[in-house]
């Protein structure tokens, strides 16, 4: 993730990356593991697949599996870091994830015949940390309750956001690749890659700074206060993305990139007519929006606390994503209005029929079967193949539907729970093939 809100960004260490031979062979090993599953002929038909979905020609729903409570995950060892240098731990914590997804629960996944050396691209992010009181339930969880402490109050507050200005730290990024390819060479490819998709998602940060009850209200006590901060943010990303093209620090996510809060991103479409491989722009890529904590909120403040906003960024992609937790089944109206949209969220709070026969055939829906059904005391396979197939009855089997599972906080340390749903909804996608 590009931003995240809880920290400010390291900068990158320019240091030379000198590894043991044990951390070497230990990467080694794995890149053999990744050229042999890159090969398999299922990464090709997966591709495909994904490009006639998101091409609205698809001929299957697509499952794919992600925001894993990987810290559950661990079945014999497979996950366990044996690397001691924490640049060669972290590429080993990658490449071992990537593995065992593969192994265990790949659904249409694509493996990539190449190692990504990402650019090291520091974001001075947006002038504001949360702060925040936490509680746990699971100390090696990354999700956890947060009771916000508000940093936005008045008007003159809106000072706080600063324009962010981004650098390539160029040496690091050289480091980085030097290591690779040593480590790598004679075994798989190594390729750099920049900034790909960027989740763009203003409301996500604003509540962390405003409080949520207090956001909320304002967009009725003092909705001048709201427009005027929320373009600060609008500008905040865009001035942020001006670099990326100026500095030629993108790259595309027309591949086994996530798009929005939905699967990968691989369409005919993009990177379009006028492409130079050399320099990628905001044109030749997927753009993404959503504002989750407007459930609630109607269409008519939705359009004008959020997406009217959001055009302005919208427009520079050529195809868009919307959505994400948010239900938008009474909003289809509303998304009609953005004009590169492709891609709509479609989360397990929406009412499926309703959305399904708003959609039809006109986008792509990102279908989001509720997590909660691995979560519980046990897990009812039955159950969790009842939900998957109401919602694809619905479709009758004539809409172009991928099935993303996500926002698993916890599998209750079985992790053949997540194995067996993706069993169950990849049989559930072959019965609805085209």
């Amino acid at each position: 993730m590009l931003h995240d809100p809880s920290h400010k960004p390291v900068i990158p260490e320019e240091k030379e990356i000198i590894l043991t031979q044990k951390d070497k062979d230990i990467l080694k090993t794995l890149g053999e593991s990744i050229a042999e599953i890159s090969s398999d002929k299922k990464n090709e038909e997966n591709a495909r697949n994904w490009t006639l979905l998101n091409d609205k020609k698809s001929v299957k729903p697509m499952v794919w599996i992600n925001e894993i409570p990987w810290h559950e995950m661990n079945v014999n060892d497979e996950l366990t870091l044996r690397c001691s240098h924490p640049w060669a731990r972290n590429l080993e914590d990658t490449l071992k994830k990537t593995i065992f997804q593969w192994n265990h629960f790949p659904g249409d996944m694509v493996v990539n015949p190449y190692i990504e050396c990402p650019l090291a691209i520091h974001s001075t992010d947006f002038g504001i940390v949360e702060e925040v009181d936490a509680a746990y339930t699971d100390q090696d969880n990354d999700i956890y309750s947060r009771h916000f402490k508000i940093q936005i109050e008045e008007p003159e507050d809106i000072e706080k956001i600063k324009m962010p200005v981004v650098t390539h730290y160029e040496k690091a990024t050289q480091y980085s690749y030097d290591a690779m390819q040593e480590v790598f060479a004679g075994i798989i490819p190594v390729k750099k890659v920049g900034q790909t998709h960027i989740w763009y998602t203003p409301w996500d940060y604003l509540i962390r700074w405003w409080g949520v009850q207090e956001a909320i209200m304002d967009l009725v006590i003092r909705p001048d206060m709201v427009h005027d901060i929320y373009e600060k943010m609008v500008q905040a990303w865009m001035v942020e993305l001006d670099q990326f093209e100026e500095l030629n620090l993108l790259s595309l996510d027309c591949n086994n990139t996530r798009v929005g809060s939905g699967g990968y991103g691989y369409t005919s479409e993009l990177p379009g007519k006028d492409f130079n491989p050399d320099h990628v722009l905001a044109k030749n890529m997927w753009g993404c929006s959503n504002a989750q904590i407007f459930s609630t909120v109607s269409p008519e403040m939705h359009w004008e606390f959020a997406v009217e906003h959001d055009l302005k960024w919208l427009k520079r992609f050529g195809l868009t994503y919307y959505g994400c937790c948010e239900p938008l089944d009474l909003k289809t109206s509303m998304l009609r209005r953005i004009p590169n949209l492709r891609k709509i969220s479609v989360s397990p709070w929406c009412s499926s029929e309703k959305i399904i026969n708003d959609i039809g055939t006109d986008y792509v829906m990102s279908r989001k079967p509720n997590p909660a059904i691995v979560a519980g005391n046990v897990f009812d396979e039955a159950q969790a193949e009842k939900e998957i197939r109401e919602f694809m009855e619905l479709t009758e089997g004539q809409c172009h539907v991928e099935l993303i599972f996500k926002d698993i906080s916890t599998v209750r340390h079985d992790p053949k729970r997540l194995f067996q749903w993706e069993k169950i909804a990849m049989r559930v996608a072959e019965d609805y093939m085209k």
